[in-house]
């Protein structure tokens, strides 16, 4: 009896081929063309990107969202992670100074967004400061790492983030987004970790299916939007409550005004617990050590 035979009289042996076969099937079948084989009807529905793109199959593009990244990090041994955001647009240091020669003879107001810029590239410094220590910790528990740094893949503190973990010998996350203007993950995201979507709520639930902190740098809308749905998240009870690292009190505090917005009686004082201060990515780890009781 062959190998083949054996397996088909096994028990355990699967009796239905898998979809990959199948697909190999169907193109084997199509080397004799027919009007029938031709037409777009004929296609395996799994095949066929033309109808996965039909308004009426989002609900399935959004499941395919949900579990592909699931996926991976899974096959991956990733059991929690350090998520970092923050602006795409914050120069790194070494690129201070052609930045502030560039801004020169632009007028005054376009110089000064420049300069404001380049004083937050100490941020860039801390947010690669922050990703290092977590990655050189390499925390495993349960079988999974612990605390793998994860950010939205592109330029500035996002790169930073991948940066700091791949300087310190580890694999890092990118969770990109689809742009109408080009958008590309950072050389430092580790490859098989770089994962691309569609749609920003996805995006957003993936950031903190497996978070256990979140270290928030100075940003615009996009950082605006994922620390806010964190603070409600957290203050209506949907999830339990993580270290959440706010990076850059001078920053916070002149554009949003947190103790305005207790003193009008729109959320409670102890609200403004749900979120610590920080200048430096050390005092960041030991908060993050104090509160996992890490002894780091």
């Amino acid at each position: 009896m062959t190998e083949e035979e054996k397996r088909e009289h096994c028990i355990a042996e699967r009796k239905f081929y898998a979809a990959e076969q199948e697909a190999k099937f169907e193109q084997k079948g199509l080397e004799v063309q027919t009007p029938q084989t031709e037409h777009p009807s004929y296609k395996l529905a799994f095949q066929d990107t033309d109808f996965l793109l039909r308004e009426e199959l989002r609900p399935v593009r959004f499941q395919l969202e949900l579990l592909k990244p699931e996926m991976v990090l899974d096959e991956a041994g990733v059991g929690s992670t350090l998520v970092m955001y923050g602006s795409a647009r914050i120069p790194p240091p070494e690129a201070a100074e052609t930045a502030l020669e560039g801004a020169k003879d632009l007028p005054d107001d376009e110089r000064k967004v420049v300069e404001s810029l380049v004083a937050k590239s100490k941020y860039y410094d801390e947010a690669r400061k922050l990703a290092t220590l977590a990655t050189e910790k390499s925390i495993i528990e349960n079988g999974k790492r612990q605390f793998v740094v994860c950010s939205g893949g592109g330029p500035s503190i996002m790169e930073a983030a991948n940066r700091g973990a791949s300087e310190a010998g580890g694999e890092s996350i990118g969770l990109n987004i689809i742009l109408p203007h080009e958008q590309a993950p950072n050389q430092y995201v580790t490859p098989y970790l770089s994962l691309n979507f569609h749609y920003f709520a996805l995006r957003k639930m993936h950031f903190l299916l497996r978070a256990r902190a979140v270290a928030v740098f100075p940003g615009g809308f996009g950082t605006f939007d994922e620390l806010f749905e964190l603070l409600t998240l957290i203050q209506t009870g949907k999830m339990k409550p993580i270290p959440i690292l706010l990076f850059g009190k001078e920053f916070w505090t002149r554009v949003v005004n947190f103790e305005a917005i207790a003193e009008e009686g729109t959320i409670s004082k102890k609200d403004l617990d749900l979120f610590r201060w920080c200048e430096t990515a050390e005092e960041a780890w030991a908060y993050l050590c104090e509160f996992y009781e890490l002894g780091c």
